[in-house]
């Protein structure tokens, strides 16, 4: 089990030091999110990459859909070589909430999920290398070789963490699928009303469900990443079990504290003090 944590409100300077005193702690991975008019999140990981050697320096979550797809790979391929390979990508169709319609209308799911596919699409495409050639509903490439960038350092592209609900009651589970033919799975539920894993069993389940996916369609078991959101203050994020052990013994490979209600900058040093007390699971 790895153990990563959410910044959920700091400036890019102030995250950048977050992020070193979390390699100083042990952990494995420091997170931010994005927004439309917000501190542009990759920015803030490559500016966290300049002063870390070893911790992971992802998203959680990046909302796809509204990428235009070179300009994502762009930003991800940047910080993968700032970073020396350490950059991680969580995507999701996004929360369409006022900082995002004040700017752009929301288009609908159906048109969030086309687009989030074919971004994903031309993201491994480019990170893969010329020549390299796309058609789609939303987005087309053309081969070319002007002015290309250096590879990525992990190939054939940084790792992609893909939410994936599971939709009780539906036989085809397209969102499973998706994170299936990536590199990571952030798991959830769907049962009319309740978004929230029961138990360790259900998250076991899904994660079995997934890796069948990914052998039915011939990709290897492993490297395979499992993310589960926890939160050992039990303020925000409250599993059962909360013990991390029991979620890794499921199929969890990675756990982030996800300390969402500490979101004010009156928060920050409540913030650094869980970073400095280190990884639930190595204390």
């Amino acid at each position: 089990m790895r153990y990563g944590f959410v910044v959920p409100s700091a400036s890019p300077r102030e995250f950048a030091e977050l992020a070193a005193l979390g390699e100083q702690r042990g952990w494995d991975g420091v997170f931010t999110w994005e927004a439309l008019w917000h501190g542009q999140a990759w920015v803030t990981l490559g500016a966290a990459a300049m002063v870390t050697e070893k911790i992971k320096l992802g998203t959680l979550l990046t909302p796809a859909s509204r990428w235009r797809p070179w300009d994502l790979a762009s930003s991800v391929l940047t910080v993968d070589q700032l970073s020396d390979g350490r950059a991680v990508m969580s995507v999701g169709l996004g929360a369409p909430n006022e900082n995002w319609t004040a700017f752009e209308p929301d288009e609908g799911r159906r048109l969030r999920v086309e687009k989030l596919d074919e971004c994903l699409a031309i993201y491994d495409g480019l990170m893969r290398g010329q020549p390299f050639a796309y058609e789609g509903k939303h987005y087309s490439a053309k081969p070319t070789e002007y002015l290309l960038p250096d590879p990525p350092v992990q190939r054939p592209h940084p790792p992609v963490w893909v939410v994936g609900a599971k939709v009780i009651g539906r036989d085809r589970q397209p969102s499973l699928e998706r994170a299936a033919r990536w590199d990571g799975l952030l798991p959830s539920v769907i049962d009319g009303d309740r978004f929230k894993m029961r138990d360790t069993d259900e998250f076991a389940g899904i994660v079995a469900e997934v890796k069948d996916l990914r052998a039915k369609a011939g990709l290897a078991a492993e490297p395979y990443d499992v993310i589960i959101e926890g939160d050992t203050s039990g303020e925000f994020v409250q599993l059962d079990p909360p013990d991390p052990a029991a979620w890794a013994a499921a199929g969890a490979t990675w756990w982030v504290e996800s300390w969402w209600s500490k979101a004010e900058r009156e928060d920050l040093p409540e913030i650094r003090r869980r970073i400095e007390a280190g990884p639930p699971g190595k204390r």
